[in-house]
Order: C-alpha cells, then sequence, then structure tokens
C-alpha cells in the first residue's frame, strides 16, 4: 500500500488502550481502515458518493420512468449481447436488445406507449436472454427482480414485474434505537398451528400482538429474501432484492413491518451476503453465462460445506448490488437493521472450515483474513450506520474476531452486537452431559459473562439452530419423557415436568439477565413448543406437521406451556422497567459449588440462582454491594 493511501483510525489509540493484547496488530487495523477509506474515495470520485451508489436498485433491473417509460440496466460482462422478453413483447426474444455502454453494463430504454402508460404493466412476466461470448443463449431473471414467484408446481421461478399504480405507503416512523435489545426470531412461514405455509398477513395479524404482549420489543426475521428450497430456512437466497413470495406479496410484508412499527417493534432483516445459490435459471450463479459475474471463478467461489457460490467482495458491480441491497430493505420495506449470517464465513479464506478458534490472536490477523470480505462488512456497516442512526446490526461470528464490535473509527467493525454463541452450546452440553449435581457454577458464569469487553452480546439460551431436527429444543432436552402426556394441569405434577420447567426458567432469567446486552429467543421457545422443526422434504414426506407453531397451547389453561409464557412475558417486562441489559456487565459475588448457587448484582438489582437438586436455603447469605432490605420484583 503506497504511503498516500495510509489512513491511521482516528481512535485506534482507544481500541488499543482498551486492550493492549491488539498493540502488536496495529498495522493490521491500519490497513483495514485505510482499505475502506479508499474504497470510499474512490466511490466518491467515480460515482459521486456512498448515497448514489447504494441506490443502484433506481437504476439497474427494470424501472418505470416518470414519463411512463421503462428504463432497464443490466451488469453482464460475460455477455455479447443482452435481451429483454416476456409478456409485453409476446416473448419475442430478440425483439428488445440491450445497448452496451462500456465496463459490463447495458441498457435498454422502452418509451411509454401513446396513452402514456407503463409499456411494461405490473405483473407482467419477464426474462433477461443473453447471449454469452462463447455463443450459448441463456435465460435469466433480472439479479435486481423485485417480486419472483413459482406457479403451481413450478420448481423454478418466474419473475413477475412489480409496480403497482398504488404501492403500500408506511403511516408510522422507524422505531428510536432501542436502549435494551430483547429479540423475538421468527420466521413467517411457521408462524401458525396449521399444515401449511403461513402468509405475513397471518403473522401481522396473529403473531405481533403476542410478540408485544410478551415483551419483544424487535424482531429477527428469518427466510424473507427469496430463496429456493424452502427446508434451506432462507439460507439459499436466489434473488436478493424480492420478498418471499411464498408468503404473500410485498405490500403485505411492508403492512407488516409498519403494523410493528405502530407497536413500537423494530424489524431486522436476516440478511445472506455470505453466499448465494447455486441455481443458475433463477438465481445469480452464472449470470453473464461464466462462472464469475457476481462470485470468484474457480474454487475460491465455492463453499464446500454449504454448496453454494461466493461473491467476490473486490468487485465494484458486486459492492454496489450487495451495498444497494441493505439500502434497498431499509428504504423500501421499512427494516431498521441487519443480523448478518455467516460472518465467519466471510471473515476468512479458510471460511472457518475445519478450524477451531483457540483464542491466540494471530488466528484473527494475517493472510488468512478475507480483507476485501471484511472490508465490505465495514462499509455496510458505515453506511448503515450512516444513513440510518437508529439501525442495529448484529453479526453472527463464532470465531471471536477481536473489534468486530467495535466503531469504525477506532478500527473496528462496526457492528452493534455480535451473537454469543458459545451460550446455548453450553447448555446444551451441560443438559445432555451431567447430572444436576455435576453442574459447575464456575463454568456456567464463566459462559455467560466470557465476551469481549466494550462489545456488545445478544444472549440466548437457544435459536432457531437447537430448534431444527437433528437437535432439541431446551424444553425437549429437559421433559421429552414427559412433554405428551404429563403438561397438563390435570395430570400429577412430576418430578421431571417440576425440574424441568424450574430449568427452564431458571436458563433463561439468568441468560437473559448475565449473558450480554442484548436477548434473542426463537418463536415459540418462549413457551417450550414440545417439537422441534423440521421444514417439508422428501425424508419426511413432504410433511408440514413439524414446519409449524402451535401458539394455542401457551393460552389453554388446562396446559402448563402457560406458565413458561407467563414467565418470559413477566422477564421481559422486568428488563423494560429496570433495564438491565443496558446497564455495564454484572458483578457476580457468588459462585459456590457445593451449595450450586449463583448470585449476581446488575442494574440495581441482586439475582440469586439456586441450581441445587435437592436443596433449599432459607435464610442463605450474599454480600451486596448496598445495604438495605431487598424487596422482590
Amino acid at each position: 500500500m503506497a504511503a498516500e493511501d495510509v489512513v491511521v483510525p482516528p481512535e485506534l489509540s482507544r481500541l488499543l488502550e482498551l486492550d493492549p493484547y491488539l498493540k502488536p496488530f496495529e498495522t493490521d487495523f491500519i490497513r483495514r481502515y485505510s482499505l475502506l477509506s479508499k474504497r470510499l474515495k474512490h466511490i466518491e470520485e467515480n460515482e459521486g458518493g456512498l448515497d448514489t451508489f447504494s441506490r443502484g436498485y433506481e437504476l439497474f433491473g427494470v424501472n418505470r420512468q416518470a414519463n411512463g417509460g421503462v428504463y432497464c440496466r443490466e451488469w453482464a460482462p460475460g455477455a455479447e449481447a443482452v435481451f429483454l422478453t416476456g409478456d409485453f413483447n409476446g416473448w419475442n426474444h430478440f425483439s428488445h436488445p440491450y445497448k452496451e455502454i462500456g465496463y459490463g453494463k447495458w441498457e435498454l430504454y422502452l418509451p411509454p406507449r401513446e396513452d402514456m402508460s407503463s409499456p411494461i404493466s405490473h405483473g407482467t412476466k419477464l426474462k433477461v436472454v443473453i447471449r454469452s461470448k462463447s455463443g450459448q443463449i441463456v435465460y435469466r431473471i433480472s439479479p435486481w427482480a423485485k417480486y419472483v414467484v413459482q406457479e403451481g408446481k413450478n420448481v423454478v421461478y418466474d419473475w413477475v414485474h412489480w409496480q403497482p399504480e398504488e404501492p403500500y405507503k408506511r403511516k408510522h416512523p422507524h422505531p428510536k434505537k432501542l436502549k435494551s435489545v430483547r429479540i423475538y426470531e421468527a420466521h413467517v412461514g411457521i408462524a401458525s398451528h396449521e399444515g401449511k405455509v403461513a402468509s405475513y398477513k397471518n403473522f401481522t395479524q396473529n403473531v405481533l400482538p403476542k410478540i408485544r404482549d410478551l415483551g419483544y420489543n424487535c424482531i429477527q426475521m428469518m427466510a424473507i429474501m427469496e430463496h429456493a428450497y424452502y427446508a434451506s430456512f432462507g439460507y439459499q437466497i436466489t434473488s436478493f432484492f424480492a420478498a418471499s413470495s411464498r408468503y404473500g406479496t410485498p405490500d403485505e410484508l411492508k403492512e407488516l413491518i409498519d403494523t410493528a412499527h405502530s407497536m413500537g417493534i423494530a424489524v431486522l432483516l436476516d440478511v445472506v451476503h455470505s453466499h448465494a445459490s447455486k441455481n443458475s435459471e433463477d438465481g445469480l450463479n452464472q449470470f453473464d453465462g461464466t462462472n464469475a459475474c457476481f462470485f470468484h471463478d474457480g474454487s475460491r467461489g465455492l463453499h464446500d460445506l454449504w454448496d453454494s457460490r461466493l461473491f467476490d467482495y473486490s468487485n465494484w458491480e458486486v459492492l454496489r448490488f450487495l451495498l444497494s441491497n441493505l439500502r434497498w430493505w431499509i428504504e423500501e420495506y421499512g427494516f431498521d437493521g441487519f443480523r448478518f449470517d455467516g460472518v465467519t464465513s466471510m471473515l476468512y479464506h479458510h471460511h472457518g472450515i475445519g478450524t477451531g478458534f483457540s483464542g491466540d490472536y494471530n488466528e484473527y490477523f494475517g493472510l488468512q483474513v478475507d480483507e476485501d470480505s471484511l472490508v465490505y462488512l465495514m462499509l455496510g456497516n458505515h453506511m448503515t450506520h450512516s444513513f440510518y442512526p437508529d439501525s442495529i446490526t448484529v453479526a453472527e461470528e463464532v470465531s471471536g474476531m477481536p473489534a468486530l464490535c467495535c466503531p469504525i473509527k477506532q478500527g473496528g467493525c462496526g457492528f452493534d452486537f455480535r451473537l454469543a454463541m458459545a451460550i446455548p452450546d453450553k447448555w446444551i452440553q451441560i443438559i445432555k452431559e451431567l447430572k444436576d449435581e455435576d453442574w459447575n457454577m464456575g463454568n456456567i458464569v464463566h459462559t455467560l459473562t466470557n465476551r469481549r469487553y466494550n462489545e456488545k452480546c445478544i444472549a440466548y439460551a437457544e435459536s432457531h439452530d437447537q430448534a431444527l431436527v437433528g437437535d432439541k429444543t431446551l424444553a425437549f432436552w429437559l421433559m421429552d419423557a414427559e412433554m405428551y402426556t404429563n403438561m397438563s394441569v390435570m395430570s400429577p405434577f412430576t418430578p421431571v415436568i417440576d425440574r424441568g420447567i424450574q430449568l427452564h426458567k431458571m436458563i433463561r432469567l439468568i441468560t437473559h439477565a448475565l449473558g450480554g446486552e442484548g436477548y434473542l429467543n426463537f418463536i415459540g421457545n418462549e413457551f417450550g413448543h414440545p417439537e422441534w422443526l423440521d421444514f417439508p422434504r422428501k425424508g419426511n414426506n413432504e410433511s408440514y406437521h413439524y414446519a409449524r407453531r402451535q401458539f394455542h397451547l401457551a393460552t389453554d389453561i388446562l396446559l402448563r406451556y402457560r406458565f413458561l409464557n407467563d414467565f418470559d412475558r413477566d422477564m421481559n417486562k422486568l428488563e423494560d422497567k429496570f433495564g438491565w441489559l443496558a446497564a455495564p456487565p454484572a458483578f457476580i459475588s457468588t459462585k459456590h459449588e457445593e451449595d450450586k448457587i449463583i448470585a449476581f448484582e446488575r442494574a440495581n438489582l441482586l439475582f440469586i440462582f439456586n441450581f441445587h437438586p435437592s436443596k433449599s436455603f432459607p435464610e442463605y447469605r450474599v454480600g451486596t454491594e448496598s445495604s438495605g432490605k431487598y424487596p422482590f420484583v
């Protein structure tokens, strides 16, 4: 890097002061920040700034103009010729050619009809036709397509032009930045007791009120970006700008988010920029007839475990595409931020495959780091937080990369939070492998508090990962022997159910209060949903039986699920009152291995947990910072 390109993060000294062990890697932080600064400078010089650059959806794809005409643009560097076809021209594949304008870009303008109406009507089916330089003719969906549908039993999606005359208009503003973040991780398709794909409207009418009443102030929406395979849980994206048509129309999703905002609930999108589906007919793969285009060519462009394509984050047009994608979901739909999936895979050339991270700082720097990808994440966070100061970004990241959640001006990556992914694994391990009397209080406390100082975490006892078939939820691990027979209040209160319900409550509360600066729950787990999650697939005869949430269990007065549901609500309401998630980390006063007691103070509250399987302590003594009487809350 040339000397004139070196830019030192303005507050790097603050980062190194907080963690002196990062001092040997000071040059790495300077190089990363310098690469970001260089990117921003080039965007300013060549595109007129990040604001214009990140609005690519206004220029690319198919867009109606003010005069009724339609302007089309695509980036297809491997193409020899590009055409637009569809209902509008009777599927004459070569009657409407694009004009090459340089740098692999192609454009086409269709004038309005005589009555000044659009030549491409709302609901029209379209295709991009590409003749590659090898002479091959391929039919593609535009990467910028805003709506795609699967009709009947079709496997491949159809591109449907979505530009209604009267689109949904938002009525409510974005919520202000949350002080305490209590996330309800949700999947629209499973949010009903019926054995089918549920709808955006069902979620708006029936699920949002439950989330509000439970005291959650943020929803993390899974599987919204259009994906070819329902059972992939949304992780094989085909159309990045299209909201999944499985659940309804784009306007119905907008209404869902607007309604959440009316309740003071923020909505995050689970965004998948770590990889893309290998589908070519209805995905990004081989869009221009080559193996490159949006992705690295060769082995670097393939993810061996996920069987998917990997973006080339150094490419100018890929950056435009991904940054515009983030911007689109906020501008068009009203999302309040993002949970970035697969960040560990993005950060390293090895994608974390076969790599165990020991905590040695050398693992986070050097040639194994994909700095193009890292700089893209910095750029994405910089853009999101600059243009939308109340937005929230969360990283799903397992390696523990230092400074991932530190401000960019310190040399960090700029995320607000990372997921505390070790916590749910620890709870499952304890329940599976240890007898109650062998639970180690020090180990539990260490797992719940082992996070980098000044980098915020979202704590959770279980997420969708633990709910999927092949694993079991905490409730199932604790009570599966009797969940189908003894959850009725009319049946005896057995030791299995008694133990399971109490531990379910204790695990969730101690995780909530001690594990981080935010909290997350997966849809249905708040009341101990009795079954795992398994999407319809060949292996289960395409059954929806386990791809649904049985919310009625939580409201049935004859079932004990309501006690767990009520506890979850009271736990969130208590946090809302005292704000421990926004408070400094807890002071832990007691970790007593023999008594199985954990005690700590946070947000002016004293928490005492008794994990002993058989003993109660009516007059137990613990130390406190302040003297006086402590009422129960």
